[in-house]
């Protein structure tokens, strides 16, 4: 691999400069078209810190977090979104109720505890549209109460984590306050938009398998989200290769497309257009783990 990777160095540039064009510029000709600019940076941004978690685009672990250490989301400290979706990445314990931490799957026991409308409003995050609306602060508000959890059984690493997250507000307040042009409470919201946009590709990344290999998906789609998503859309060919860029990933997946389509047991889809008309109203899988006996 190389020493640097400057395609990953120049789509941060990008990145960065569209988030200051959008709470700048922008935010002062057109409020909405600064909103809708600056989530779609933080969304990208979200996909350059998956980048740095993994290896890019330095051989450097500090200087990588150092590029993407602005808190950008606000509520996310990268420290924790390392630290969480590196455990993730142990292949054996994907959608794991417990141990999987990016899982969206509840033990069924918990399941059948839960009051009515809490399973209502886990069902509704269970099609696209509630993963892109509610399902954002429903996802958050798990993360806050996981790490506080944690945090008062005194688990140092989160501590330390989120520690790590006031420093990183700091440049996103002195901008906002200084050269920003955008209300505090219009930048919440393209935080929470950005955040959304990830969730589009985070739907249906994994599904409940005996086999773990057939437990990620694979959608084979190039468009505009494929970029924004840099390319995890080929989420087993991330899985199977994370030291990978960005920029490689299609071409492993081109040139040993079989390979891939029969380790996943055929979870492929063709589109996100596919996607969107499947499960917009939808919910793709229940939210009791369909393996896991009562």
């Amino acid at each position: 691999m190389r020493r640097v990777e400057w395609p990953t160095l120049g789509l941060l540039a990008l990145c960065y400069g569209t988030w200051a064009l959008g709470t700048t510029w922008a935010a002062a000709l057109s409020l909405p078209l600064g909103i809708g600019l600056t989530a779609l940076a933080v969304a990208l941004f979200s996909s350059l810190q998956h980048e740095a978690i993994h290896g890019h685009p330095t051989r450097s672990a500090w200087i990588n977090a150092a590029l993407v250490f602005p808190a950008l989301t606000l509520v996310v400290p990268y420290v924790r979104f390392r630290d969480t979706h590196l455990d993730h990445h142990d292949n054996a314990i994907l959608t794991d109720p417990y141990d999987d931490p990016e899982s969206n799957y509840l033990d069924p026991k918990v399941w059948d505890r839960l009051p009515r409308v809490v399973q209502w409003l886990l069902w509704i995050n269970n099609t696209l549209l509630g993963r892109v609306t509610v399902g954002t602060a429903i996802g958050l508000l798990s993360f806050f109460a996981g790490d506080y959890r944690l945090a008062r059984n005194g688990d140092r690493r989160v501590i330390r984590g989120w520690l790590w997250n006031l420093p990183a507000l700091v440049p996103v307040i002195a901008w906002l306050a200084t050269v920003g042009q955008m209300p505090w409470w219009a930048y919440a919201i393209a935080a929470y938009l950005g955040m959304s946009l990830v969730r589009v590709r985070t739907f249906l990344e994994h599904q409940a398998a005996e086999r773990a290999s057939a437990r990620t998906a694979i959608i084979e789609d190039r468009g505009p989200l494929s970029w924004l998503f840099l390319n995890n859309n080929l989420h087993v060919v991330h899985h199977m290769h994370p030291k990978v860029p960005w920029y490689r990933l299609w071409t492993l997946y081109d040139g040993n497309r079989e390979r891939y389509v029969t380790r996943n047991g055929g979870y492929v889809y063709r589109s996100y257009a596919e996607i969107f008309r499947r499960y917009l109203f939808r919910a793709k899988d229940p939210v009791a783990h369909p393996l896991w006996k009562r």
